[in-house]
């Protein structure tokens, strides 16, 4: 996501933390907040192979050196993270998210603490949101999933999943039978046809987890983006904000961002019908799926989320996207610290009734 300048439209645990603390100790760094604003530069990385998307960090160093050590610490962690929750892929020695999947109905499984502690956080995210937001939603949509592969392989044969088999898929989406043994450390999916599906909350989750690890151990001055979730973890060194600009969903206009946030410590999280789709008879089917009619939520083009907790904001900017638009509303005005900037499907925007404080002042529009 890149920056604009202005507004256009309208922690781990202690083992964790310990483990960054010594290891940043061994590499010689020096924490941002002892060093001299005008001594530091800005760097940024970028990569392509984490989570389906574009992964950024931006951050200030005295020397490229310093910081490129400091981005491939961050890498390594969210690529641990990213191996995790893996839905589609396995790897050696490790058992995650699509392991689960295949033990379905069968029987339960050893995981690492970062799986029981990211179901946890999707029941929580669930029982919040009414239902729009579920982990155990994976049948459904791995329905639209292969649909969607298909349409892109051979656009001229673009088709929809049957009514009917969305419905069979979603005889199989319990949230109950997913069984969390925290003390045994063991996940079971009751339902042998259930399937998992993290793509609500992982990105925003684990970018949460690695800043999180990042405040711990001392280190300010970075912004994580992960396909477009978003955290700052600080300010930048001069004590201003970072100024990040909210996409327009209409990809043919000529006007790139519609709003400007301004972060120092929060996370943003856009979701959206702009990206991910596929087109059949002219129109445009997108991959966030109504819990009820089975068929991409028709309520906004986007919603985006600001709050401190990247996992949450990500969560919650899906819950609103599928909810219609006074019920979305009333969901994140009830929810503390937590804003909102809603577009309509007809372009107007919307914004919740604390937003405006996250954008520059009336001087700087």
């Amino acid at each position: 996501m890149m920056t604009g300048n202005r507004r256009l439209m309208k922690a781990g645990a202690g083992a964790v933390v310990l483990l960054v603390l010594l290891w940043l100790s061994a590499q010689g760094f020096f924490l941002l907040n002892t060093q001299r604003a005008d001594r530091l530069q800005k760097y940024e990385r970028q990569f392509f192979d984490l989570f389906d998307t574009v992964t950024q960090i931006s951050g200030y160093a005295e020397k490229e050196k310093e910081f490129e050590e400091k981005a491939a610490f961050i890498r390594q962690r969210l690529e641990y993270y990213a191996a995790l929750y893996d839905i589609y892929q396995e790897y050696d020695g490790i058992v995650n998210l699509k392991t689960i999947n295949q033990a379905a109905g069968r029987e339960p499984l050893t995981v690492k603490p970062e799986i029981i502690d990211l179901l946890r956080f999707g029941q929580e995210a669930y029982r919040q949101s009414g239902g729009e937001v579920n982990l155990a939603f994976g049948s459904v949509l791995r329905l639209w999933h292969r649909y969607r592969q298909e349409a892109i392989e051979k656009p001229e044969q673009a088709r929809l999943p049957e009514m009917t088999e969305l419905r069979e898929a979603a005889r199989h989406t319990s949230i109950d039978d997913i069984l969390l043994e925290e003390k045994q450390g063991t996940v079971f999916l009751r339902d042998e046809q259930m399937s998992l599906d993290v793509g609500a909350v992982a990105k925003g989750y684990a970018v949460e987890r690695v800043a999180q690890e990042l405040e711990a151990a001392g280190i300010s001055g970075f912004l994580l983006n992960a396909g477009g979730n978003v955290r700052a973890i600080g300010a930048k060194p001069d004590g201003s904000p970072w100024r990040i600009g909210i996409q327009n969903p209409d990809m043919q206009s000529e006007i790139p961002y519609i709003e400007e946030v301004w972060l120092t410590e929060e996370s943003l999280v856009t979701s959206g019908s702009y990206q991910r789709f596929y087109m059949v008879e002219g129109k445009a089917y997108h991959h966030i799926i109504d819990k009820d009619s089975l068929m991409p939520s028709e309520h906004f083009l986007s919603v985006s989320v600001v709050t401190k907790d990247s996992g949450k904001a990500d969560a919650y900017s899906t819950a609103a996207f599928n909810m219609p638009p006074e019920e979305s509303r009333r969901f994140i005005e009830a929810l503390p610290e937590v804003e909102a900037m809603w577009v309509l499907k007809s372009g107007e925007i919307l914004y919740s009734s604390g937003f405006m404080k996250y954008t520059p002042p009336t001087e700087e529009k």
